[in-house]
């Protein structure tokens, strides 16, 4: 639905927060290579001002080009990202091998799924823009999974992106029909996609979405799996007078931060842990056929997501127990505790009680960000804090644990393969050998929910 002139006029936020990595000067005295990213953002800003009835004064886009150098910019960065209504990365290599891009895009992506958690519709408004064109193999997962057709800009575009064309004025045309269309795009996303502000996030522990370096997995660019497993009952399977409004068909629909939330949690952790460069898969701890044996090594880091409910059967119970029993750090254990349902809060006392003598040992081991994960989470925004803390350790665990196999002869490397949708794009552009193949998107074969 498009927002009215009214809302329009009265919502002052800016319309789009243009994310960029900063180009070091080349040579001492040399000119400031940044220039024209502001030129970029001065064009988008006027296209934008006349495509809306915003009023004089008010933001059409923000850039940090005046405050990295200042004090507090953290601050002032952290507030535009929880308040504007579009996001628009400026791709190059230097974008995704840049850690404060990360974090930005993180932030953003954070306000998307809360929506998407809360209304139970997709948020999508993130817009990116093709600053130098990169290859699709080289893209993190957060930008491999966007749906957007940089074709409408012009072929040009596709082929130069926007630095190529404002650098050469022979593509002076091309450049100012991709900078109009660019603009009517984030207007329109703007208009028709509402995501509300959030709570500015903290720099200092935000993460990046483009994720971290995993010496385990040397020549991968690509996302890293993950696993995230539900211990929960069903609808069906309720201890006696438990409300079944928290509850679905299957382990995986449990929602216990309802009815804030209307989106089943274990999904809610998948698009998170996918905004920190994870390719998740979706389990059930009840139909979960992994064998516990310790001495084997794991495949994968783990977040075990536990209803404290989930205790009152005995057969599950024993298995946690059995679970816990063993020597697993590369699996985090995260238990939601939601403070509004007055049914757990009465019987908090008996619930604890049965979650310390089950699982003794995750509840103290690891970092205070585990613990704390272990012993209750209390809302959908404080999981969403936390996750990444949790996601950290047990990777860290997972890498200190996973068996290394050196490539046979230290010739052989894996045959590399495009995916997403702008492979197709860049194959129109570029030669690819008859042997490369479109793989499937392997982390979405289990969901059900998406």
């Amino acid at each position: 639905m498009h927002a009215s002139s009214q809302q329009r006029a009265a919502d002052h936020r800016p319309y789009f927060f243009l994310s960029y990595a900063h180009t070091p000067r080349y040579g001492a005295g040399g000119p400031d290579p940044d220039m024209w990213v502001e030129r970029l953002f001065r064009d988008l800003c006027g296209h934008v001002m006349a495509m809306t009835d915003l009023p004089a004064g008010a933001p059409a886009g923000f850039m940090d080009r005046e405050i990295r150098s200042g004090e507090g910019w953290s601050e002032r960065l952290a507030e535009v990202l929880a308040t504007c209504r579009v996001f628009v990365p400026l791709f190059s290599p230097r974008f995704f091998a840049s850690e404060m891009c990360g974090k930005e895009w993180y932030a953003f992506a954070q306000r998307e799924i809360y929506h998407q958690a809360k209304s139970n519709r997709p948020a999508e408004a993130i817009v990116p823009a093709l600053w130098v064109p990169v290859p699709p193999e080289q893209l993190p997962g957060p930008a491999e999974r966007l749906q957007f057709n940089h074709r409408a800009f012009g072929d040009r575009y596709v082929t130069d992106g926007l630095y190529g064309l404002i650098k050469l004025r022979i593509f002076a045309e091309e450049y100012e029909r991709a900078v109009y269309e660019l603009a009517k795009r984030i207007v329109s996303v703007a208009d028709t996609t509402p995501v509300g502000p959030g709570r500015p996030l903290d720099y200092r522990q935000a993460p990046s979405a483009f994720g971290t370096p995993d010496p385990a997995r040397p020549r991968s660019t690509g996302p890293r799996p993950i696993q995230v497993t539900v211990a929960a009952p069903t609808r069906h399977d309720l201890p006696p007078g438990r409300d079944p409004d928290y509850y679905g068909d299957m382990p995986q629909d449990w929602n216990p931060y309802y009815p804030e939330a209307h989106r089943p949690l274990a999904y809610v952790a998948r698009d998170l842990v996918r905004t920190l460069n994870y390719q998740a898969t979706i389990a059930s701890f009840d139909h979960d056929s992994t064998p516990l044996d310790s001495k084997q090594p794991p495949t994968r880091p783990e977040l075990l997501i536990v209803d404290r409910w989930a205790l009152e059967d005995d057969e599950r119970r024993e298995r946690l127990a059995a679970f816990d029993a063993e020597n697993r750090p590369w699996v985090s254990v995260v238990v939601p505790w939601n403070r509004d349902d007055h049914q757990s809060r009465g019987a908090e006392s008996e619930l604890t009680a049965k979650l310390e003598q089950t699982l003794p040992t995750k509840l103290s081991q690891g970092r205070a960000a585990c613990r704390a994960a272990a012993r209750g989470v209390p809302s959908m925004e404080a999981f969403g804090q936390i996750l990444p803390q949790v996601v950290e350790a047990a990777a860290q665990q997972y890498l200190r644990h996973a068996q290394v196999y050196p490539p046979a002869g230290g010739s052989h490397t894996e045959r590399p393969r495009l995916r997403g949708p702008m492979a197709a794009e860049y194959a129109t552009t570029h030669y690819i050998p008859d042997t490369l193949d479109h793989a499937p998107d392997a982390e979405d074969t289990d969901d059900s929910q998406s």
